[in-house]
């Protein structure tokens, strides 16, 4: 028994829908799989519906953004299995309001630099609750200016540090969000440390018990640095999940459903907190 954890569909960052994503990880004989879609929970029930029709389990799932108010980054935690899941739609609403002040800015940004409109953005992101900067690059590949979603052009325009066009703001801080997940009876996993460089976050949250897990297995993470996840985990009794963050098209680099998999130990670990919780 094995599940991909951390898949996203057109409801935030990805390009393909709920049904597309169930199928193919059926394909890929999964037993489970949870569409984390970026602060919305909109797929839980259609996901459910779907999955029961092809054969494969769910788990109910969302990415929530957050924010690091120590070192002054963003966070991404994953909250599975939410037994009061109304709880966390506050909080989802919040999340895809600041993005989309982020992107509204960064689309006139590139506006300035480029002859795009915002209506060509806009078409791409139909059927998410945000645009996201891969919209907006798509807009750019239409009209020309790149042929592809990640390289020097995105680098350029959306790079977190150096980024020309790059547009940030405050989420709800890291420990409100885990505290409401554990409110929704839910359970908390940080996403991908290594992504915002999260290690000494996750020590600390660890350490504080405030977090359930971690995802040791994701495509940004090395040899080296997975170690160092797995030796948290252990000293901290955490849960390690693992997913192939799917994106379809819109993949940071090529990883497909069930690249990355959470095994039946943590699996039954998750469904045994959820149940408690």
């Amino acid at each position: 028994m094995i599940g991909d954890l951390h898949c996203h569909t057109t409801l935030s960052d990805g390009s393909l829908g709920i049904e597309d994503v169930i199928v193919q990880a059926k394909r890929t004989g999964l037993d489970f799989i949870s569409i984390t879609d970026h602060d919305t929970m909109s797929s839980i029930s259609r996901a459910k519906v779907l999955g029961d029709r092809y054969g494969i389990q769910t788990i109910p799932g969302v990415e929530l953004s957050a924010w690091d108010k120590v070192r002054n980054r963003k966070v991404h935690i994953l909250c599975y299995a939410p037994q009061k899941p109304d709880r966390l739609e506050g909080i989802c609403n919040k999340a895809c309001e600041i993005r989309k002040q982020c992107a509204n800015d960064m689309v006139k940004n590139v506006m300035e630099l480029y002859p795009i409109t915002a209506e060509s953005v806009i078409k791409h992101a139909a059927g998410s609750k945000s645009i996201f900067k891969q919209h907006i690059m798509h807009a750019l590949i239409d009209y020309g200016y790149t042929t592809h979603f990640y390289g020097k052009l995105n680098d350029e325009l959306f790079n977190l540090k150096t980024g020309s066009c790059i547009v940030e703001r405050e989420y709800p801080d890291v420990n409100f969000v885990l505290d409401l997940i554990h409110s929704a009876h839910g359970v908390a996993v940080m996403a991908h440390p290594v992504y915002y460089d999260s290690f000494e976050l996750l020590e600390e949250l660890a350490q504080k018990g405030k977090l359930d897990g971690v995802e040791a297995y994701h495509y940004t993470a090395n040899e080296e640095q997975r170690a160092h996840i797995l030796k948290i985990a252990e000293k901290y009794d955490l849960i390690v999940t693992g997913g192939s963050d799917f994106h379809g098209l819109y993949n940071a680099k090529p990883t497909h459903i069930g690249s990355n998999v959470t095994t039946k130990e943590n699996l039954d670990r998750i469904f045994k907190l959820a149940n408690k919780k």
